[in-house]
């Protein structure tokens, strides 16, 4: 692969893990003004298809689309390195935190606000945007509206997966024998052997890990434990981990009540991905050796997980049958956005019309100023602390 690609990957990814707040539902609003709208490195279909996989599958589903993209772009490496700068710079930020910065209460700044505010303004173009290209009839409109209610009105841990399945089956029957016309391959270039090895390592790590753990007195060994195990069993996103995480560490007294709520308002904090709450966990755990191994323990079942299903993914999305069921799923996928769209991230941010008047503006930046969206964060966090200074 191309030096020069595979940098490019390095730097797109890191710029976003830097500047991507808001949660899991925001960063797809980033990563689709990025890698779709920008630079055009994959199509609407294929982001949506992508989406719609992560969602089916356990683990942080912004990182998988961002592994899934990287993939794409520059082959295994380029999935490692996209990984790496998303994740990078809320790992070093927490871990940080977790030594020098735990007596701090950064939650209710000015500029922490202001950055809830900018992920409205991002989810919101997002929505906008995916809406226009995989719900522009009245069929796939209906499907999304309807994902949205059910969603906002029945919410549990497996919501999401439920309704995706049923949304495919409405596309099936509704859209049976309909051929999409612009078929899109996904450029993936793995062989069907490293996708298997890769599944069959999930399996097998979730299995052997306890074994071992019961075996060897080891303080790093049980980490991984517990922090693969928090990372393959979670359906839903970052916010789903933290009655996982927080069974594994506070009844064993690995880490406080007091220092893992602390922790988890600084994960609020910081750009990227939720699960890097345990980089902060493993820090207070073990110093910073505690926090890489913890990081990558929870991090490495979705990796395994997006490597393994793509491939078979690719080649089952071409499928006559299957691209009925998508065009009902990436519809879902709309709903599903636009569902989280209003809970959390609008609910939490916009608590007065003054708010709503800088939301309003930074969305106005976004979609028709075509504003950077690292400059729109920049604004966003500077009109939160005039807010917070004035109003």
């Amino acid at each position: 692969m191309h030096l020069k690609t595979l940098l490019e990957i390095l730097l797109v990814s890191t710029r976003l893990g830097f500047t991507s707040f808001g949660g899991p539902i925001a960063h797809l609003g980033y990563f689709h003004n990025e890698y779709v709208k920008r630079r055009n490195w994959l199509g609407d279909k294929a982001y949506a298809d992508l989406v719609a996989l992560a969602q089916f599958i356990p683990g942080p589903a912004s990182s998988q689309v961002g592994i899934g993209i990287g993939l794409m772009r520059g082959g295994l490496m380029g999935a490692i390195l996209s990984f790496i700068g998303f994740t990078f710079p809320s790992v070093l930020a927490l871990m940080i935190f977790a030594t020098l910065m735990q007596s701090f209460d950064i939650s209710q700044a000015g500029w922490i606000h202001g950055l809830k505010l900018v992920a409205v303004a991002v989810v919101a173009h997002a929505i906008l945007g995916m809406g226009q290209k995989l719900a522009p009839d009245r069929t796939r409109a209906s499907i999304a509206i309807i994902t949205l209610i059910l969603l906002l009105v029945w919410q549990t841990v497996y919501s999401q997966v439920v309704l995706i399945v049923l949304a495919g089956v409405a596309g099936l029957i509704i859209y049976r024998g309909k051929k999409d016309e612009d078929p899109v391959d996904m450029g993936i270039r793995l062989s069907y052997r490293f996708a298997s090895f890769c599944l069959v390592t999930f399996f097998s790590l979730l299995t052997v890990l306890p074994a071992l753990r019961n075996v060897f007195t080891s303080d790093l060994l049980a980490l991984f434990d517990s922090f693969y195990r928090a990372g393959a069993l979670v359906f839903g996103g970052g916010h789903v981990v933290l009655p996982l995480l927080e069974r594994e560490v506070v009844p064993a007294g690995i880490v406080g009540a007091e220092d893992f709520l602390a922790g988890y308002g600084a994960t609020q904090a910081v750009p990227g991905p939720l699960f890097t709450f345990a980089s902060y966990l493993g820090t207070i755990a073990n110093g910073w050796t505690g926090g890489l191994v913890a990081t990558i323990a929870i991090f490495l079942p979705a990796f395994l997980l997006i490597l393994g299903t793509l491939p078979f993914w690719n080649v089952i999305r071409k499928n006559p049958t299957i691209q009925g069921a998508l065009l009902g799923v990436n519809a879902a996928v709309v709903g599903i956005l636009a569902a989280a769209f209003y809970n959390p991230i609008f609910t939490s941010a916009v608590t007065s019309s003054v708010d709503f008047a800088l939301a309003a503006g930074l969305f106005g930046l976004l979609v028709f100023w075509k504003v950077p969206a690292w400059m729109v964060v920049l604004i966003g966090a500077a009109g939160g602390t005039i807010i917070f200074m004035f109003v």
